[in-house]
């Protein structure tokens, strides 16, 4: 069975770091490009970052550039997203997605929902002091 699970998410002061992890399950995550999306309460789903697995390209939403990093351990089967520098308003369930085919441009348009085939179950990342 092909699975996607993320884990790493929790609550956190502003200003704070989390790092999530998104692990293939019953595939080699690393043939494959990865997304990162977050839903806070009444909006829409949010295309976060993305990276590309033909040559690591990634892409960042203005909302997390600068803060937030997207990495591969081919390893380990993981897509990590490293959150640093917090802020209330990065509340959400974040969730990681992977497709055989999309490529991730720097330039954009970034992690589109209808193109990922697996997702994972998400994970509540809260920002609050």
């Amino acid at each position: 069975q092909l699975q996607l699970v993320e884990s790493g998410g929790g609550l956190v002061q502003p200003g704070g770091s989390l790092r999530l992890s998104c692990t293939g399950s019953g595939f080699t995550l690393n043939y494959y490009g990865v997304g990162w999306f977050r839903q806070a309460p009444g909006k829409e789903r949010e295309g976060v970052s993305c990276i590309s697995s033909s040559d690591g390209s990634t892409y960042y939403a203005d909302s997390v550039k600068g803060r937030f990093t997207i990495s591969r351990d081919n390893a380990k089967n993981t897509v990590y997203l490293q959150m640093n520098s917090l802020k209330p308003e990065d509340t959400a369930v974040y969730y990681c997605a992977s497709d055989r085919y999309y490529y991730c441009s720097e330039y954009g348009p970034g992690p589109l929902t209808e193109v990922y085939d697996f997702w994972g179950q998400g994970t509540q990342v809260t920002v609050s002091s």
